[in-house]
């Protein structure tokens, strides 16, 4: 979709000339692979590094078009989110050093990168998801200002008719709703691609599905969205909803989100995975389509298959089969989508070595899995890996297996049986795979996160807390050693970054509340147990309306007719706020000037925090 002018798929002309080439390129992919002109050999592997782009003090910077426009790199592209810009690495073939040399090639490019941030005041992160976002980045302001972008949201809108509900559950709770598709933009990948043999596409394309969940449990780095602790991979529940334009309604015109594992093992042909695919997912957008796939083939020409492609790049499967032309020939590809970016450069070479290696290593005992393992098996695996990451006890061939078990006895030999098969060098294989091995026995990225998000947490509030964590995440992967080599951070941890102290690094969020005609008895009482001395007044959807001071009440401690005060009675209704943007110099210079305690911390009326005398 990337290269292609889109626009919204509307009309009955459009829409015709749009399912011509559709079904035409369905044709076209046919006879290639019949007639044996899709590409078996050399076995090629390529990748896609998503990364994040934030300002010195961690948060988000919406500067990816300047950046992209000083870097003046074809290797480099949008994404969706002002924040994050996507690597494409060359290709390479599978054999010898091509690790160490892809290796190489993405420390250069993000070298590359970085040189350039540098001069914007920018930095690069790599990470599943960047710890400092917060929904105020998640709005259509910070949508990258380029045609397709836009046009895919308000196809997925108008198709959905409803605001996108985001719900997860792990620790903690995250409920809210959503108007755009841009909680895409929280989501950052290290995307992985490798070539396959049509004719055994089918086989290797359902042995993909089936080592998905071990594998992504060796990887998770995303436990953090909002600061809250949610999956141990929580891109793969957040993705699956920020773009699932299903109504809320029991009449769903798609059984799956477009984001989705599938449903059934693959039988048949390649074509088939897209007539599926098709079958089940409406066609959003369109582009000019100057040639027919058919007659091209009929010219002795090779077909680029541009509306199948188009409608394969809305389709969003963890495992996706690709078809790509380079260098005048077509291709069949695997891409793996599941594994997040970083949290370094050597991590992710080992994710993919170790990747491959299991995809080529699997023995005669392995084939046919689609007759071993139920596909309920494999997708539960999946979606358990996500949510508890190492922890998780797989059902592997008939036996609950632990992660560790399953990774150190049965996927770490065969990933070396099949690096060795296609002629990895010995030093790679054990470079990169050792990093596997290190992490399965030690922790992952997020275990990582976790442990030192919620160390950081006992001596400051949450907001520090994320941006002391992603600043020392950065400093970690500057170094490129692997994850399960960094330090847990300890709660005294801070940074010598200068990050400006605001308002919401101070803050409390957890803050009682109480409604205008709540007894001022209930008052007395919820601020005597929890030892508070100011009670904000809300009502509807948390709309500040006053607040209740320890002053203000404690003088009907002992009268016997507090019980017929409410609190609209004696709440103060002229009230002094303060932003959650604002420095910690305006909050204290606001107490000083009124002589007072507190002050309610408010997002437009909404009360979302409160700052007190102490927490200053």
């Amino acid at each position: 979709m990337g290269s292609l002018n889109v626009t919204k798929l509307t009309g009955k002309k459009a829409k015709a000339n749009y399912f011509h080439h559709l079904i035409r390129d369905l044709e076209a992919l046919d006879i290639m692979v019949r007639d044996g002109l899709v590409e078996k050999g050399p076995i090629r592997i390529g990748a896609e590094q998503e990364f994040c782009i934030v300002r010195n003090d961690f948060l988000p910077n919406n500067n990816s078009l300047s950046l992209l426009e000083a870097i003046n790199d074809p290797h480099f592209t949008t994404e969706i989110g002002n924040y994050n810009l996507e690597i494409n690495l060359d290709p390479l073939e599978l054999r010898g050093d091509c690790f160490s040399k892809l290796h190489r090639n993405l420390r250069n490019l993000l070298t590359l990168a970085k040189q350039e941030a540098a001069k914007q005041d920018s930095k690069i992160i790599l990470t599943g998801i960047l710890p400092t976002l917060a929904h105020s980045h998640i709005g259509l302001q910070n949508m990258t200002p380029v045609q397709r972008y836009f046009v895919l949201n308000e196809a997925a809108k108008e198709s959905r008719k409803q605001d996108f509900h985001i719900h997860i559950r792990g620790v903690d709770e995250l409920s809210f709703l959503h108007d755009s598709v841009m909680l895409e933009s929280c989501n950052t990948s290290w995307q992985m691609h490798l070539q396959i043999d049509p004719d055994e596409f089918i086989d290797m394309f359902n042995w993909s599905q089936a080592i998905a969940g071990p594998i992504l449990a060796a990887c998770c780095n995303s436990p953090l969205l909002f600061g809250k602790e949610l999956w141990h991979e929580t891109r793969i529940a957040l993705f699956t909803q920020s773009v699932d334009i299903r109504t809320n309604s029991f009449l769903l015109n798609e059984s799956q989100s477009r984001v989705s594992f599938e449903d059934k093992w693959q039988r048949g042909s390649i074509s088939d995975i897209y007539r599926d695919n098709i079958s089940r997912f409406r066609s959003l957008l369109t582009a000019e389509f100057e040639q027919d796939s058919m007659e091209m083939i009929k010219q002795g020409q090779i077909p680029k298959l541009k509306a199948l492609n188009l409608h394969n790049g809305t389709v969003y499967r963890w495992n996706r089969a690709c078809y790509g032309v380079g260098g005048s020939k077509p291709h069949m590809r695997i891409e793996n989508r599941y594994i997040p970016s970083g949290p370094t450069m050597i991590d992710q070479v080992a994710n993919f070595a170790f990747w491959i290696g299991v995809m080529k290593g699997r023995g005669i005992q392995d084939e046919n899995i689609h007759e071993q393992m139920d596909f309920k098996e494999v997708k539960a695996n999946f979606f358990k890996a996500a949510r508890y990451g190492m922890g998780t006890q797989f059902f592997w061939k008939g036996k609950n297996v632990p992660s560790q078990e399953l990774l150190l006895d049965t996927f770490l030999p065969m990933a070396r049986k099949g690096l060795r098969k296609v002629g990895i060098v010995e030093a790679d294989i054990e470079k990169y795979l050792g990093v596997i091995e290190n992490r399965v026995k030690k922790r992952n990225g997020a275990v990582w996160m976790v442990d030192s998000f919620r160390n950081l947490c006992q001596k400051k509030k949450k907001n520090e807390a994320r941006q002391v964590l992603t600043a020392q995440l950065y400093l970690n992967q500057e170094k490129d050693i692997p994850v399960s080599e960094w330090e847990v951070l300890t709660p005294e941890v801070t940074t010598t970054f200068n990050i400006q102290k605001l308002v919401h690094h101070v803050m409390s969020t957890d803050i009682f509340s109480v409604e205008m005609k709540d007894p001022i008895e209930l008052v007395v009482y919820m601020m005597q147990w929890n030892n508070i001395h100011h009670m904000p007044v809300v009502k509807g959807d948390k709309e500040l309306v006053g607040l209740l001071s320890w002053t203000d009440i404690k003088k009907y401690l002992d009268s016997k007719e507090q019980v017929d005060f409410c609190v609209k009675n004696l709440m103060k209704t002229e009230i002094i706020s303060i932003s959650h943007e604002s420095s910690l110099d305006e909050a204290r210079g606001l107490m000083a000037k009124y002589q007072i305690n507190s002050l309610p911390v408010v997002k437009g009326s909404k009360l979302i925090g409160i700052i007190t005398s102490n927490d200053l």
